[in-house]
C-alpha cells in the first residue's frame, strides 16, 4: 500500500508539474490548487491528495490575501456535482479505453475497471471539485496581495 501511495505521489506530482498554464487564468488556480483571488495561497493544507489523513483539511482563509474559503455554511455540498461530472468522465474514459483494447471484455470487467479507476483518482477528483467550486464564486483579483497589505498596515497603525 505503501508502494501505491508513494507511485500515486510522483505522478500526481509529475502530471501537474508538466503542465504550465498563465498564473491569472482559472485554469491555473484550479490545477494548482490556488487561493482564488489572489493565486498565490494554497487551498488545501497539504497538496498532496494521496495523504488521506489531510484529504479534507482545507484553512479557514488565504494566508496571503486573508480571503475566506468557506463563504456560507456548507459551502462546498455543491462540489459534489462537479465531483459526480468528473466520476462519470472518468467511468466513461475507462469504458472507451476499454473497448479501443479489446472488445472482449464481459460486463464485469468493465465495472471491475471502472471501480479501480474511481478508487485511485478519488482524492484528486474530491480535491479538483472543490477546486472548480470555490473557483465559480470567487473572482481573482490582482491586486488582492496589495489590498491586503494596506489593511493590514492600517490595523496596526490603529
Amino acid at each position: 500500500m505503501i508502494l501505491v501511495t508513494h507511485a500515486l505521489k510522483h505522478l500526481t506530482n509529475f502530471a501537474f508539474s508538466k503542465i504550465r498554464v498563465l498564473k491569472g487564468t482559472k485554469l491555473y488556480a484550479i490545477i494548482n490548487q490556488k487561493c482564488p483571488k489572489c493565486r498565490e495561497g494554497e487551498l488545501f493544507v497539504d497538496r498532496n491528495p494521496y495523504h488521506l489523513k489531510k484529504l479534507f483539511d482545507m484553512p479557514e482563509r488565504c494566508e496571503k490575501c486573508n480571503q475566506l474559503y468557506q463563504l456560507e455554511p456548507s459551502f462546498f455540498y455543491g462540489a459534489m456535482y462537479v465531483n459526480y461530472g468528473f466520476t462519470v468522465g472518468i467511468a466513461l474514459a475507462v469504458f472507451l479505453a476499454m473497448n479501443v483494447l479489446g472488445n472482449n471484455f464481459e460486463l464485469h470487467h468493465y465495472l471491475i475497471g471502472i471501480i479501480i479507476a474511481i478508487f485511485i483518482l478519488a482524492p484528486l477528483t474530491f480535491r479538483l471539485g472543490k477546486s472548480v467550486w470555490i473557483n465559480m464564486f470567487i473572482k481573482y483579483n490582482p491586486n488582492a496581495l496589495d489590498e491586503e497589505e494596506k489593511a493590514q498596515a492600517l490595523n496596526r497603525g490603529q
